[in-house]
Protein backbone atom coordinates (compact mmCIF):
# COMPACT_ATOMS: atom_id res chain seq x y z
CA UNK A 1 0.00 0.00 0.00
CA UNK A 2 1.36 3.39 -0.98
CA UNK A 3 2.06 6.13 1.53
CA UNK A 4 -0.64 8.45 0.17
CA UNK A 5 -3.20 5.66 0.33
CA UNK A 6 -2.28 4.87 3.94
CA UNK A 7 -2.50 8.56 4.86
CA UNK A 8 -5.94 8.75 3.24
CA UNK A 9 -7.07 5.71 5.23
CA UNK A 10 -5.67 7.24 8.41
CA UNK A 11 -7.53 10.49 7.83
CA UNK A 12 -10.73 8.61 7.01
CA UNK A 13 -10.33 6.66 10.25
CA UNK A 14 -10.11 9.85 12.32
CA UNK A 15 -13.09 11.36 10.49
CA UNK A 16 -15.02 8.16 11.14
CA UNK A 17 -14.15 8.32 14.84
CA UNK A 18 -15.32 11.92 15.08
CA UNK A 19 -18.53 11.11 13.22
CA UNK A 20 -19.44 7.89 15.04
CA UNK A 21 -18.50 8.92 18.59
CA UNK A 22 -21.83 10.66 19.37
CA UNK A 23 -23.69 7.67 17.92
CA UNK A 24 -22.02 5.34 20.42
CA UNK A 25 -23.09 7.66 23.22
CA UNK A 26 -26.65 7.56 21.90
CA UNK A 27 -26.61 3.75 21.74
CA UNK A 28 -25.44 3.49 25.35
CA UNK A 29 -28.13 5.90 26.53
CA UNK A 30 -30.78 3.94 24.63
CA UNK A 31 -29.65 0.64 26.13
CA UNK A 32 -29.77 2.12 29.62
CA UNK A 33 -33.26 3.46 28.97
CA UNK A 34 -34.52 0.10 27.70
CA UNK A 35 -33.09 -1.83 30.63
CA UNK A 36 -34.70 0.67 33.01
CA UNK A 37 -38.11 0.17 31.32
CA UNK A 38 -38.03 3.64 29.73
CA UNK A 39 -38.46 4.64 26.10
CA UNK A 40 -35.55 7.05 26.04
CA UNK A 41 -34.35 9.32 23.27
CA UNK A 42 -33.27 8.02 19.88
CA UNK A 43 -29.69 6.92 19.29
CA UNK A 44 -29.11 10.00 17.10
CA UNK A 45 -30.12 12.42 19.86
CA UNK A 46 -26.49 13.36 20.72
CA UNK A 47 -26.08 14.77 17.20
CA UNK A 48 -29.08 17.05 17.71
CA UNK A 49 -27.76 18.08 21.11
CA UNK A 50 -24.36 19.01 19.67
CA UNK A 51 -25.96 20.91 16.79
CA UNK A 52 -28.18 22.82 19.22
CA UNK A 53 -25.20 23.74 21.41
CA UNK A 54 -23.10 24.88 18.43
CA UNK A 55 -25.90 27.26 17.47
CA UNK A 56 -26.24 28.78 20.93
CA UNK A 57 -24.30 31.72 22.30
CA UNK A 58 -21.82 31.18 25.12
CA UNK A 59 -22.37 32.65 28.56
CA UNK A 60 -19.01 33.34 30.24
CA UNK A 61 -18.47 34.24 33.87
CA UNK A 62 -17.00 37.67 34.62
CA UNK A 63 -14.27 35.98 36.68
CA UNK A 64 -13.21 33.72 33.81
CA UNK A 65 -10.01 34.38 31.88
CA UNK A 66 -8.80 33.22 28.48
CA UNK A 67 -8.19 29.77 29.93
CA UNK A 68 -11.93 29.17 30.31
CA UNK A 69 -12.61 30.24 26.71
CA UNK A 70 -9.83 28.24 25.06
CA UNK A 71 -9.89 25.11 27.23
CA UNK A 72 -12.61 23.38 25.12
CA UNK A 73 -10.58 23.93 21.96
CA UNK A 74 -7.45 22.49 23.59
CA UNK A 75 -9.48 19.52 24.82
CA UNK A 76 -10.93 18.78 21.38
CA UNK A 77 -7.60 19.34 19.60
CA UNK A 78 -5.62 17.09 21.93
CA UNK A 79 -8.25 14.34 21.72
CA UNK A 80 -8.33 14.51 17.91
CA UNK A 81 -4.52 14.45 17.80
CA UNK A 82 -4.51 11.34 19.99
CA UNK A 83 -6.93 9.74 17.53
CA UNK A 84 -4.37 10.23 14.75
CA UNK A 85 -1.92 7.88 16.48
CA UNK A 86 -4.38 5.10 17.40
CA UNK A 87 -5.28 2.39 14.87
CA UNK A 88 -8.88 1.57 15.74
CA UNK A 89 -10.68 0.33 12.62
CA UNK A 90 -7.58 -0.73 10.65
CA UNK A 91 -4.35 -2.35 11.95
CA UNK A 92 -2.17 0.66 11.26
CA UNK A 93 -1.99 4.41 11.54
CA UNK A 94 0.26 6.31 9.11
CA UNK A 95 0.95 8.88 11.82
CA UNK A 96 2.04 6.43 14.52
CA UNK A 97 5.70 6.92 13.61
CA UNK A 98 5.44 10.40 15.17
CA UNK A 99 4.19 9.15 18.53
CA UNK A 100 3.67 5.97 20.51
CA UNK A 101 1.28 4.96 23.27
CA UNK A 102 3.03 7.23 25.78
CA UNK A 103 2.32 10.25 23.58
CA UNK A 104 -1.34 9.21 23.40
CA UNK A 105 -1.55 8.94 27.19
CA UNK A 106 0.08 12.36 27.46
CA UNK A 107 -2.45 13.92 25.09
CA UNK A 108 -5.34 12.38 27.05
CA UNK A 109 -3.81 13.74 30.26
CA UNK A 110 -3.44 17.17 28.62
CA UNK A 111 -7.13 17.12 27.72
CA UNK A 112 -8.09 16.25 31.29
CA UNK A 113 -5.74 18.93 32.67
CA UNK A 114 -7.33 21.73 30.63
CA UNK A 115 -10.84 20.57 31.53
CA UNK A 116 -9.88 20.93 35.18
CA UNK A 117 -8.23 24.30 34.56
CA UNK A 118 -11.41 25.55 32.89
CA UNK A 119 -13.51 24.28 35.80
CA UNK A 120 -11.36 26.19 38.29
CA UNK A 121 -11.02 29.33 36.19
CA UNK A 122 -14.75 30.12 36.30
CA UNK A 123 -14.60 30.53 40.07
CA UNK A 124 -17.60 28.28 40.67
CA UNK A 125 -17.96 26.31 43.90
CA UNK A 126 -19.25 23.34 41.94
CA UNK A 127 -16.24 23.53 39.65
CA UNK A 128 -13.87 23.38 42.61
CA UNK A 129 -15.67 20.35 44.01
CA UNK A 130 -15.59 18.54 40.68
CA UNK A 131 -11.92 19.35 40.03
CA UNK A 132 -10.82 18.11 43.47
CA UNK A 133 -12.64 14.84 42.90
CA UNK A 134 -11.28 14.50 39.36
CA UNK A 135 -7.71 15.13 40.55
CA UNK A 136 -8.05 12.45 43.20
CA UNK A 137 -9.36 9.94 40.67
CA UNK A 138 -6.74 10.85 38.06
CA UNK A 139 -3.87 10.46 40.52
CA UNK A 140 -5.04 6.89 41.19
CA UNK A 141 -5.98 5.97 37.61
CA UNK A 142 -2.73 6.96 35.91
CA UNK A 143 -0.42 4.53 37.79
CA UNK A 144 -2.74 1.65 36.93
CA UNK A 145 -2.95 2.78 33.31
CA UNK A 146 0.83 2.99 32.92
CA UNK A 147 1.29 -0.41 34.55
CA UNK A 148 -1.31 -1.90 32.20
CA UNK A 149 0.37 -0.42 29.13
CA UNK A 150 3.70 -1.72 30.43
CA UNK A 151 2.32 -5.26 30.60
CA UNK A 152 0.81 -4.96 27.10
CA UNK A 153 4.06 -3.57 25.69
CA UNK A 154 6.10 -6.40 27.21
CA UNK A 155 3.69 -9.05 25.93
CA UNK A 156 3.22 -7.72 22.39
CA UNK A 157 6.56 -5.95 21.99
CA UNK A 158 7.28 -2.22 21.78
CA UNK A 159 5.21 0.88 22.45
CA UNK A 160 4.26 1.78 18.89
CA UNK A 161 0.51 1.35 18.59
CA UNK A 162 0.62 0.06 15.02
CA UNK A 163 3.09 -2.63 16.08
CA UNK A 164 0.99 -3.51 19.14
CA UNK A 165 -2.27 -3.83 17.22
CA UNK A 166 -0.63 -5.78 14.38
CA UNK A 167 1.03 -8.16 16.86
CA UNK A 168 -2.27 -8.70 18.68
CA UNK A 169 -4.10 -9.27 15.38
CA UNK A 170 -1.55 -11.90 14.33
CA UNK A 171 -2.25 -13.81 17.56
CA UNK A 172 -6.05 -13.64 17.17
CA UNK A 173 -7.06 -13.77 20.85
CA UNK A 174 -4.41 -12.94 23.44
CA UNK A 175 -5.15 -15.44 26.22
CA UNK A 176 -1.93 -15.25 28.23
CA UNK A 177 -2.44 -14.82 31.99
CA UNK A 178 -0.60 -11.51 31.98
CA UNK A 179 -2.88 -10.07 29.29
CA UNK A 180 -5.97 -11.35 31.11
CA UNK A 181 -5.08 -9.38 34.23
CA UNK A 182 -4.10 -6.40 32.06
CA UNK A 183 -7.55 -6.57 30.46
CA UNK A 184 -9.24 -6.40 33.88
CA UNK A 185 -7.13 -3.38 34.83
CA UNK A 186 -7.69 -1.59 31.52
CA UNK A 187 -11.44 -2.18 31.67
CA UNK A 188 -11.72 -0.68 35.17
CA UNK A 189 -9.61 2.33 34.25
CA UNK A 190 -11.57 2.85 31.02
CA UNK A 191 -14.76 3.18 33.08
CA UNK A 192 -13.06 5.82 35.21
CA UNK A 193 -11.59 7.71 32.25
CA UNK A 194 -14.96 7.89 30.47
CA UNK A 195 -16.91 8.85 33.59
CA UNK A 196 -19.09 5.76 33.75
CA UNK A 197 -20.67 4.10 36.77
CA UNK A 198 -19.62 3.28 39.46
CA UNK A 199 -17.06 6.12 39.20
CA UNK A 200 -19.33 8.85 37.90
CA UNK A 201 -22.88 9.26 36.65
CA UNK A 202 -23.04 11.42 33.49
CA UNK A 203 -26.83 11.71 33.81
CA UNK A 204 -26.92 13.42 37.20
CA UNK A 205 -26.59 16.99 38.42
CA UNK A 206 -26.67 16.30 42.14
CA UNK A 207 -23.94 17.97 44.15
CA UNK A 208 -23.10 14.83 46.13
CA UNK A 209 -22.45 12.71 43.02
CA UNK A 210 -21.18 15.08 40.32
CA UNK A 211 -17.60 14.81 39.09
CA UNK A 212 -17.24 15.60 35.39
CA UNK A 213 -20.58 17.39 35.19
CA UNK A 214 -19.55 19.69 38.05
CA UNK A 215 -16.39 20.70 36.16
CA UNK A 216 -18.23 21.64 32.95
CA UNK A 217 -21.30 23.10 34.66
CA UNK A 218 -20.29 26.67 33.78
CA UNK A 219 -19.84 25.90 30.08
CA UNK A 220 -22.51 26.54 27.49
CA UNK A 221 -22.90 26.82 23.75
CA UNK A 222 -19.95 25.94 21.55
CA UNK A 223 -17.58 25.29 24.45
CA UNK A 224 -19.88 22.71 26.03
CA UNK A 225 -20.42 21.05 22.64
CA UNK A 226 -16.67 20.65 22.10
CA UNK A 227 -16.18 19.13 25.56
CA UNK A 228 -19.05 16.68 25.13
CA UNK A 229 -17.86 15.71 21.66
CA UNK A 230 -14.30 15.17 22.92
CA UNK A 231 -15.63 13.02 25.76
CA UNK A 232 -17.47 10.82 23.25
CA UNK A 233 -14.36 10.51 21.07
CA UNK A 234 -12.22 9.52 24.06
CA UNK A 235 -14.79 6.87 24.93
CA UNK A 236 -14.53 5.35 21.44
CA UNK A 237 -10.72 5.47 21.55
CA UNK A 238 -10.50 3.63 24.86
CA UNK A 239 -13.08 1.01 23.91
CA UNK A 240 -11.39 0.61 20.52
CA UNK A 241 -8.00 0.05 22.17
CA UNK A 242 -9.60 -2.46 24.53
CA UNK A 243 -10.98 -4.63 21.73
CA UNK A 244 -7.99 -4.19 19.38
CA UNK A 245 -5.35 -5.15 21.96
CA UNK A 246 -7.17 -7.89 23.85
CA UNK A 247 -9.84 -9.28 21.47
CA UNK A 248 -8.51 -8.55 17.95
CA UNK A 249 -10.65 -11.17 16.18
CA UNK A 250 -11.30 -10.21 12.56
CA UNK A 251 -8.59 -7.55 12.40
CA UNK A 252 -6.03 -8.07 9.55
CA UNK A 253 -2.52 -8.50 10.89
CA UNK A 254 -0.63 -6.71 8.12
CA UNK A 255 -0.63 -3.19 6.75
CA UNK A 256 -0.67 -4.35 3.13
CA UNK A 257 -3.90 -6.31 3.45
CA UNK A 258 -6.53 -6.54 0.76
CA UNK A 259 -9.02 -3.61 0.88
CA UNK A 260 -11.84 -6.12 1.37
CA UNK A 261 -10.08 -7.54 4.43
CA UNK A 262 -9.56 -4.04 5.80
CA UNK A 263 -13.27 -3.32 5.34
CA UNK A 264 -14.27 -6.55 7.04
CA UNK A 265 -11.84 -5.80 9.86
CA UNK A 266 -13.33 -2.34 10.33
CA UNK A 267 -16.82 -3.87 10.46
CA UNK A 268 -15.64 -6.43 13.02
CA UNK A 269 -14.09 -3.75 15.22
CA UNK A 270 -17.22 -1.60 15.00
CA UNK A 271 -19.36 -4.58 16.02
CA UNK A 272 -17.11 -5.39 18.98
CA UNK A 273 -17.08 -1.79 20.16
CA UNK A 274 -20.87 -1.65 19.98
CA UNK A 275 -21.14 -4.96 21.84
CA UNK A 276 -18.78 -3.75 24.55
CA UNK A 277 -20.70 -0.47 24.83
CA UNK A 278 -23.95 -2.43 25.23
CA UNK A 279 -22.35 -4.52 28.01
CA UNK A 280 -21.10 -1.39 29.79
CA UNK A 281 -24.50 0.29 29.51
CA UNK A 282 -26.23 -2.83 30.82
CA UNK A 283 -23.83 -3.11 33.76
CA UNK A 284 -24.49 0.53 34.62
CA UNK A 285 -28.14 -0.31 35.27
CA UNK A 286 -27.10 -3.07 37.69
CA UNK A 287 -24.67 -1.09 39.85
CA UNK A 288 -24.97 2.12 41.83
CA UNK A 289 -22.47 4.93 41.97
CA UNK A 290 -19.94 4.21 44.68
CA UNK A 291 -19.22 6.68 47.43
CA UNK A 292 -16.22 8.88 46.68
CA UNK A 293 -14.08 7.41 49.44
CA UNK A 294 -14.73 3.86 48.24
CA UNK A 295 -13.44 4.55 44.72
CA UNK A 296 -9.76 4.05 45.71
CA UNK A 297 -10.67 0.38 46.30
CA UNK A 298 -11.50 0.01 42.60
CA UNK A 299 -8.31 1.75 41.53
CA UNK A 300 -6.35 -0.45 43.93
CA UNK A 301 -7.94 -3.47 42.27
CA UNK A 302 -6.85 -2.18 38.84
CA UNK A 303 -3.29 -1.49 40.00
CA UNK A 304 -3.03 -4.86 41.74
CA UNK A 305 -4.37 -6.63 38.65
CA UNK A 306 -1.80 -4.93 36.43
CA UNK A 307 0.99 -5.83 38.89
CA UNK A 308 -0.14 -9.47 38.96
CA UNK A 309 -0.04 -9.45 35.16
CA UNK A 310 3.50 -8.04 35.28
CA UNK A 311 4.62 -10.76 37.68
CA UNK A 312 2.98 -13.48 35.57
CA UNK A 313 4.79 -12.23 32.47
CA UNK A 314 8.17 -12.95 34.07
CA UNK A 315 7.15 -16.33 35.53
Amino acid sequence: MGYLASVAIGVMQVVGLLALAPLLTGVMRKIKAKTQKRIGAGITQPYYDLLKLFRKDEVVSEQASWIFRYAPWVVMTSTTTAALFIPVFVPFSPFSYAGDVLVVLGLIALSRFFVMLGGLDAGSAFGGIGVSREMMMSSLAEPGLFLTIFVVSLTLGGTNLTSLVSAAASLGVVLTPSMLFAFISFFIISLAETGRLPFDNPATHLELTMVHEAIVLEYSGRGLALIQWAQSVRQVLLLGLLVDLFVPLGMPSTVNSDPLLLGLGAAAVTTKILLLAVIVAYLETRVAKWRLFRLPDLFTMAIASAMVGLVLFYL
